[in-house]
């Protein structure tokens, strides 16, 4: 037994951690208000925790952390300068008070440093939230033949200064809620009080899946459909261009807690910025009955924006209004035109509805703007500027919940797209946990987190988010979709379907170009799966689709260009790598195939990417080009990442080459219990 496996093994409190989860509980910390705004501390934790993981505990002295992270020059005199002494009793302090406030459930490992000591030592604080599924190797041994027999408390609402009647017109005045907008800081006790709430709160959303086992959505009434166009930067000025976006998004958010009401999401819009907006289109392209469009003007400090709410059938105007007001203002006006919305369509709310629309926290100005930017950015597929500026925002002000949420996105995106890997996962992962703990209401950060846990292996986490946010808004399509997701990869192949079915229902758009309706590949069903992909998307990720779909009709010749075009737009995408590698298998080059999978597993291994559906699809290609070692190595990678479709195992024609091989059964297996796991638990 390996040191790895031995760490993997250990579960007893005080036992020693494995790596992953000593760097997950890093990630964590460092995402904790009282380390987001010190660097010097994050670099002290960091440098510190990497060394002594890495069997370097010897070497981690103060000299070395002098030089090393701090900068100080080889002449460094630990006798003369105490800096790292400093320091390291800040991190001290630091970490007993992150401790002793912690969420329960949530850590699982405690880092400390012990007096007179720069090097950390690792405990688990936690045994059974760190108690891995099964592997399939401890499956697989066991296995015999027979058992595969049939194989803070809200603000007040703002006062509305529009009129009463439609096409009304409202004029936001800045001078009346410049006291409402000042930041303010609660006490140490109520800071206490208010963490324990939230997390209790947090603690029931990542625990519900143990409260329950069987889930009716809640009975749904058709909403009133409605898309938020980009606001149009009527100065034309690149530096501006990100508000147009960007506040639309805003408003979109905080609508999200509305039932009756089936708003758009972000991704079906973007294609509107810059573009001059012909109402009956839009409204027929994104199959809606009320449009929100809008412009705004910025000139230096000063920001004026004007909006109005359509009601496509009838070309009435339900609601006009114009903003005026310095910039640093700006947080307020998607509180006032969500407020204004529900107002113009005359939306009975709940109570629950009531409080979600209530004024965000207050948040720093320039961090707001941080904000928006980074959400404008995640937008055009920029995820690596998109975190630079949510990491910006945090460490700014810390406290904003949708900061988080959208660095958890980004981050999330960056690890499985742009072969980011684990670290970044861990991140994300820290962030979402922060984003719930600041505010446990909001429907986008647990969507968000859900989608994260399903590609990490940790579906049956994500699994009860999904539902619990199903339970706020039972009309949410992207709530709907990840829930469809998430059961493919459990093997709950046509409630995925039902789901992603009801999700373009409420929305045709949802998730367009960023995800595909595998499911009823996995049924077999490729006329249907193809007519599902948008045949007016040029993604590489839908074009690796097309072919891939095309492939299992063996139209090979239509398969090879789909494959070529997927990789020539993007060569770094996991998905186009594979499509190529499948391409050389048809032009007969399987060696060329096999060496662009081979380089494709060694970047995944390295940087720790998730996702693995993807990995299966790895595993295919390996099948159907020929390297049966490869395949079986790849397959239980997947398996063990967390995908664990059994039907589509048993049935999937791409792995015909590997059925017959000693260990295929023995994955078949360890697919099977867990999968029986998963459907014994949430059906």
């Amino acid at each position: 037994m390996t040191d790895d496996t031995a760490h993997l093994n250990c579960r007893k409190e005080g036992d020693f951690p494995p790596p992953d989860e000593v760097r997950r509980q890093l990630s964590r910390i460092l995402a904790d208000q009282r380390f987001a705004r010190s660097p010097r501390l994050q670099d002290f934790l960091r440098f510190t925790v990497e060394k002594s993981l890495a069997g370097e505990r010897e070497s981690v002295k103060e000299y070395v952390i002098a030089v090393e992270v701090y900068g100080r020059p080889e002449s460094y005199d630990p006798t003369v300068e105490s800096l790292v002494r400093v320091e390291a009793g800040r991190l001290r302090s630091k970490l007993r008070d992150y401790y002793h406030s912690a969420l329960d459930g949530l850590d699982t490992v405690r880092i400390d440093y012990p007096s007179g000591r720069y090097s950390p030592d690792f405990t688990f604080l936690n045994p059974k939230a760190s108690e891995p599924p099964a592997t399939v190797s401890e499956i697989a041994t066991s296995v015999r033949p027979a058992d595969l027999a049939g194989t803070d408390e809200s603000q007040p609402p703002m006062q509305s200064h529009s009129g009463p009647q439609p096409q009304s017109a409202a004029v936001f005045d800045p001078a009346a809620a410049d006291s409402a907008v000042q930041p303010s800081i609660p006490g140490e006790g109520a800071n206490r009080r208010g963490v324990r709430l939230l997390s209790l709160a947090l603690t029931g959303l990542l625990a519900a899946g143990l409260t329950y086992y069987a889930f009716r959505a809640p009975v749904s009434v058709a909403p009133r459909s409605l898309a938020i166009l980009p606001f149009q930067n009527l100065k034309g000025d690149v530096e501006s261009d990100f508000l147009g976006f960007s506040l639309a998004d805003a408003v979109i958010t905080k609508l999200g807690v509305v039932q009756s009401l089936a708003v758009r999401p972000s991704s079906a819009v973007e294609k509107y910025r810059r573009l001059p907006v012909d109402v009956q289109s839009a409204a027929a392209e994104l199959h809606v009955n009320t449009l929100l469009t809008g412009n705004f003007l910025r000139d230096g400090n000063d920001l004026q924006l004007t909006s109005q709410l359509i009601d496509v059938g009838t070309q009435t105007i339900l609601w006009k209004g114009t903003f005026r007001m310095r910039f640093d203002r700006v947080l307020t006006v998607h509180d006032t035109v969500a407020q204004e919305i529900v107002k113009g369509l005359q939306l009975s709310l709940s109570p629950k509805e009531e409080q979600g629309l209530r004024p965000d926290k207050q948040i720093d100005p320039r961090a707001y703007e941080y904000y928006l930017r980074g959400v404008d950015l995640y937008s055009q597929n920029d995820f690596g500027m998109a975190i630079r500026m949510l990491r910006t925002s945090v460490q700014i002000d810390p406290n904003y919940s949708l900061t988080w949420a959208h660095l958890g996105r980004s981050l999330t995106a960056n690890a499985s797209f742009e072969l980011g890997g684990r670290e970044q996962y861990y991140e994300a992962q820290a962030a979402y946990e922060k984003a719930l703990l600041l505010q446990p209401t909001p429907i986008e950060a647990r969507i968000f987190m859900a989608n994260l846990l399903t590609d990490t292996g940790q579906v049956e986490r994500g699994v009860p988010l999904l539902r619990d946010a199903l339970k706020t808004n039972p009309n949410h399509a992207e709530a709907h979709w990840e829930l469809g997701y998430a059961y493919r990869f459990a093997g709950m192949i046509q409630e995925s379907v039902d789901e992603c079915e009801r999700a373009r229902e409420l929305d045709p758009g949802v998730k367009r170009s960023s995800s595909t309706l595998n499911a009823y590949l996995y049924l077999g069903q490729y006329d249907k799966f193809l007519a599902s992909l948008p045949s007016d998307v040029d993604a590489p990720l839908i074009i690796f689709y097309r072919g891939f779909g095309e492939y299992h009709k063996k139209n090979l010749d239509e398969a090879a260009k789909h494959f070529d075009s997927a990789y020539e737009l993007r060569p770094s995408l996991l998905h186009a790598r594979v499509g190529k590698a499948l391409n050389y298998g048809i032009r007969q080059q399987p060696q060329k195939g096999i060496e662009l999978l081979e380089e494709t597993e060694t970047t995944i291994a390295a940087r720790g990417v998730g996702d693995p559906e993807a990995l299966y699809k790895i595993a295919e290609a390996y099948a159907v080009i020929g390297d049966k070692p490869a395949a079986l190595r790849a397959l239980r990678s997947s398996i063990d990442g967390g995908f664990f479709s059994y039907p589509y195992l048993v049935r999937d024609p791409l792995l015909n080459g590997i059925r017959t091989e000693g260990n295929f059964k023995g994955l078949l297996a360890a697919a099977l219990q867990r999968h029986d796991s998963f459907k014994a638990r949430f059906f």
